[in-house]
């Protein structure tokens, strides 16, 4: 067994040297070509800094959108040759750290190219080359998953939740507050089903077997686990906004309602499970996790059923 995870290290090895050295015949994209094998090589480790750096250069506002265009071409075409979990998933993280690191741009050109192919969707990805590489290949795809509702969640809220900055009003100590807490009813039936889906693909992201101890695996997570907290915030802001218009909704709309409050008490549950499983993760040690009170949401969900049956 020893010797096979050798043989497959020292040939993982010689395909990133070849890649690399095809990529330096592009005259074009040469340098970018270059950083993406090198930033989603064979290595079991995350990708290295300077490399991501170059590929978050490349696809800056400053450059043109048919670089940015063909960034999201590479990746796409290395996701979609490999069959090695390390490579897949290294490659969804470069991804992660663009949508989360990147100027807009990149997430408006991913979000076209997805429109054409799902560059995402990797539900026959599968490395079976042993029963480590068979879990790891799992959370790959659920990792996919989440990468693919982050993007449709940009589309229809026409915002990056995670690059929001939330707002305060007063100079107090208080936490700022998400947009949702500002929208109206219509915008709030549209937005929040689309953050509690979201959520859902988030909570999700449980590894499972040997990936829950696996190192590279455990970094790709803490990128899902902090991107949580403001994912939470929108939709306890957006909740709470809700309840406020709640009386004044027509009842059609009102029913809508109740089923998004009915979710989120569910799914305050699903997340306060998802933290336990995360807080002994070494990456998030210094996390500060959110209180959840979805005691308090599913009671108040059984108030308003109560009385929106005797409207």
């Amino acid at each position: 067994m020893a010797s096979m995870q050798s043989w497959r290290k020292a040939y993982g090895a010689i395909k990133d040297t070849t890649t690399v050295s095809i990529a330096n015949l592009n005259s074009d994209f040469k340098d970018l070509d270059v950083a993406i094998v090198k930033a989603t090589n064979h290595v079991e480790c995350p990708p290295k800094e300077r490399h991501l750096r170059r590929v978050v250069a490349a696809t800056s506002i400053t450059r043109p959108r048919a670089d940015v265009a063909y960034c999201i071409h590479a990746l796409a075409r290395r996701l979609a040759k490999t069959r090695n979990w390390i490579v897949a998933l290294k490659a969804l993280v470069v991804i992660h750290r663009l949508l989360r690191e990147g100027d807009p741009t990149f997430r408006e050109e991913l979000l076209n190219f997805t429109q054409r192919g799902r560059i995402l969707q990797l539900s026959n990805f599968k490395d079976d080359s042993s029963p480590i590489a068979w879990d790891c290949s799992a959370w790959v795809r659920t990792y996919g998953l989440y990468l693919e509702e982050r993007l449709e969640c940009f589309r229809v809220l026409k915002y990056d939740v995670e690059a929001e900055r939330l707002s305060k009003q007063g100079q107090g100590p208080e936490k700022g507050h998400s947009r949702t807490r500002e929208l109206d009813s219509q915008d709030l039936l549209e937005q929040l089903p689309a953050l509690q889906q979201l959520l859902y693909r988030l909570v999700g992201c449980r590894p499972e077997g040997a990936a829950n101890n696996n190192y590279l695996v455990q970094y790709a997570l803490a990128l899902v686990l902090k991107e949580s907290f403001k994912i939470y915030c929108a939709i306890n802001d957006g909740i709470i906004n809700l309840v406020d218009k709640f009386f004044e909704m027509p009842r059609h709309d009102a029913l809508k309602a109740l089923e998004i409050y009915r979710r989120a008490g569910q799914q305050a549950g699903n997340l306060s499970d998802f933290y336990e499983n995360c807080r002994g993760l070494e990456l998030a040690r210094n996390f500060q996790f959110p209180t959840l009170r979805e005691e308090k949401i599913l009671s108040h969900h059984k108030h308003f059923l109560l009385l929106w049956r005797t409207m």
